[in-house]
């Protein structure tokens, strides 16, 4: 509707001004025009731009807002995203804490178990050593106890035989008949 008003204002001038006539018209040179021609520029701007611009700034307002409500929409779901994570993060590291105490534990009951598994292996070991020390030295005594045994018999066998002769054999020989019961 301005383009319009705009073309005809330009028209009417154009015509006063190419027929040299004084009448009506407006001029469009600011610098050479009159106040008046001014003054019912300004005021054909003002009443057909009041229009348009109020339009234009109306729907820029309109447009402002709704980006403004949208902007503080998506500012409330990214502070309640945020609690929620912020949540979540505390419910994590809570969970982490847990394990961590949970691991320690686990880790204190295992040394616990450990030693004192060592502690019995090392008992039980010692108990061995001693039992095969016991062993030894019992086999060892045993064997000594043997040879002192063949030593005091082949001593007393050669003794009996340089100290006996014949009938001094045949003599104990019926005597120990005679006690086990087996003669006359």
């Amino acid at each position: 509707m301005m383009g319009k008003l705009f073309l005809l204002a330009t028209l009417l001038a154009t015509e006063a001004h190419s027929s040299g006539e004084g009448g009506f018209g407006l001029h469009f040179d600011i610098l050479e025009s009159n106040l008046v021609n001014l003054a019912i520029l300004i005021g054909v701007l003002f009443y057909f731009g009041r229009k348009l611009l109020g339009n234009t700034l109306g729907e820029r307002s309109a447009r402002i807002a709704e980006e403004i409500q949208a902007a503080e929409q998506r500012q409330k779901e990214a502070a309640g995203k945020l609690a929620d994570q912020q949540q979540k993060l505390a419910q994590a590291q809570a969970e982490a804490e847990e394990i961590r105490q949970a691991a320690e534990a686990n880790a204190q009951r295992a040394k616990e178990k450990i030693l004192a598994q060592s502690e019995e292996d090392v008992k039980r070991l010692k108990e061995v050593a001693v039992q095969d020390l016991n062993t030894e030295q019992e086999r060892a005594i045993a064997q000594l106890r043997q040879r002192v045994v063949a030593m005091a018999l082949e001593r007393s066998e050669s003794r009996l035989r340089g100290d006996l002769d014949e009938s001094a054999q045949q003599q104990l020989i019926d005597r120990s008949i005679a006690l086990l019961g087996g003669g006359s």
